[in-house]
């Protein structure tokens, strides 16, 4: 089964730039750039940067600030940005979103623009070589000043000719309301980006509702605890806004106690638009594949099931619409979903 899901054309819409190095890139960014590492060989650092130690959101985040510190050059974050697509490649991927907040790369000189120019370069050349079509969500954080956010969703809207289909936030959600950020999510949403909002996992359904009412969510990240809502449950579901579900990460967060306990089962079955996310390939220690998997295993989601999802992922996807339609009659009549 792991095999016939790795071959499966698959849609990535939930993963982070920033936790999806690979350790050995981290080695040579750091020896390139003098940044000091808790770990000198990649065995010992892919196991350092695996959350298995997390108490909740914010210790899971904390390992983010070594990445960080790692993409603060053109060079480093086009080359993470072109081996992401070529990791997509081998796990059977054909489009691939990936977010980061390009503020953080503005550390040592680099614009806004500059980053996701970088990020797009990458981007670029590994679509061009592996043929996995791929763009970018830009995000904010929670716990920034409001002005920020708009300046970021003003630079990603002005960067749409360079791959921007969306923007997002992130950060810690608990007593972080997504509203102040509100003036950011309207400017990006009139300027034509995609709108997804980390919600529904640190915090509860208020979040999600929140994200939907205030921000213009057409997908929600995460959406952990929309269970606590019914009626917001019913609403998400009949107005088709698609749930970016990240098991593995969950579980590292303490959301959940178990995957077997994993709400997206629920959520499928109520009718919900869901589509599986990995959230971050290095921190997380999985690909989509295992994300795949472990809901077949843990939750009981057949071959036809799996499908469903890996469609519903593309048919959420933030591309226009010809282009949308075009992947999904591509993946649809593919062989590997034809079985």
């Amino acid at each position: 089964m792991r095999e016939r899901i790795r071959r499966l054309p698959k849609a990535e819409l939930h993963v982070h730039l920033d936790g999806s190095l690979r350790p050995g890139t981290m080695l040579d960014i750091a020896r390139d750039t003098g940044v000091t590492l808790p770990a000198q060989d990649e065995k010992s650092l892919a196991q350092w940067m695996l959350v298995d130690d997390a108490r909740h959101l914010e210790d899971y985040l904390k390992r983010f600030d070594i990445t960080i510190a790692l993409l603060q050059t053109p060079e480093a974050i086009e080359r993470v940005a072109y081996e992401m697509v070529a990791d997509a490649a081998a796990d059977g991927l054909r489009y691939l979103e990936v977010r980061y907040a390009p503020w953080l790369s503005t550390h040592q000189g680099l614009s806004l623009d500059d980053v996701i120019r970088a990020e797009w370069a990458g981007f670029q050349r590994g679509e061009k070589e592996f043929g996995v079509v791929t763009r970018i969500i830009s995000c904010t954080l929670r716990h920034w000043d409001p002005e920020r956010s708009l300046e970021i969703a003003e630079h990603s809207v002005k960067m749409r000719g360079s791959g921007v289909v969306g923007f997002d936030i992130a950060g810690g959600e608990a007593g972080r309301p997504v509203e102040r950020h509100r003036a950011a999510f309207d400017f990006a949403a009139r300027g034509g980006l995609g709108i997804t909002v980390h919600a529904g996992e640190a915090a509860g359904w208020e979040s999600i509702f929140e994200a939907i009412h205030s921000c213009r969510a057409v997908r929600i990240g995460h959406g952990t605890r929309l269970f606590e809502n019914p009626a917001l449950m019913e609403f998400v579901r009949d107005r088709r806004i698609c749930l970016e579900v990240n098991i593995t990460s969950n579980l590292q967060t303490g959301v959940v106690r178990s995957a077997a306990e994993h709400p997206v089962r629920q959520y499928f079955d109520a009718g919900i638009p869901i589509a599986l996310g990995s959230d971050s390939w290095l921190m997380s220690g999985v690909t989509l594949t295992d994300e795949f998997v472990l809901a077949h295993e843990a939750l009981g989601f057949t071959w036809p099931e799996l499908k469903t999802i890996s469609l519903t992922a593309f048919a959420n996807a933030f591309l226009p619409w010809p282009e949308r339609r075009a992947l999904l009659e591509r993946v649809a009549n593919d062989p590997a979903s034809l079985t």
